[in-house]
């Protein structure tokens, strides 16, 4: 794998895999959601990757899999799990990434890298509060934000560097 594919931070990914479901079992159970086997697959195929899912990418490996799914069924599913914080959408690339900060109210903020694809979040509580105090000064009242940030992330950078 060259350093462009792989995630922002190395890590153990089954690990994080592994983290990301038990936190939504979890979570569901405190919600009293139902955490189908639907929604833990989508939401487990979303985490295999750094890279954003789009529905239609999820529902390829679900029919891969031998599922009998169709796109309503899908988008059900990513509904569910971002009403429930543990999937962002990703408007820029209408996809889905997987939630890291489940257990924090927060807005997305996101590095998104244009050559390779994966995405990083953040948790800049910095930029959030100068947002919300820019829309104060207007007399605005936000009801969802959402930071997208496009770039090149170090792996790329370097990769770049030596062409």
């Amino acid at each position: 794998m060259s350093p462009s594919a792989l995630p922002y931070r190395p890590h153990n990914h089954d690990a994080c895999v592994a983290q990301a479901l038990t936190e939504a079992r979890t979570i569901c159970q405190q919600h009293n959601a139902r955490l189908t086997p639907t929604r833990e697959r989508v939401l487990e195929l979303i985490w295999q990757s750094h890279k954003p899912l789009g529905a239609y990418d999820v529902l390829a490996v679900l029919a891969a899999d031998g599922h009998n799914a169709a796109p309503p069924t899908v988008y059900r599913a990513l509904d569910f799990l971002q009403q429930h914080g543990l999937v962002h959408r990703i408007a820029s690339l209408n996809a889905f990434v997987g939630c890291t900060h489940t257990d924090k109210n927060h807005h997305g903020l996101f590095l998104i890298c244009r050559c390779c694809g994966n995405v990083l979040e953040l948790t800049a509580p910095g930029v959030s509060d100068a947002v919300q105090s820019a829309a104060a000064d207007e007399a605005f009242q936000p009801d969802n934000m959402t930071i997208e940030v496009s770039g090149t992330c170090p792996g790329c950078k370097s990769d770049t560097a030596h062409d």
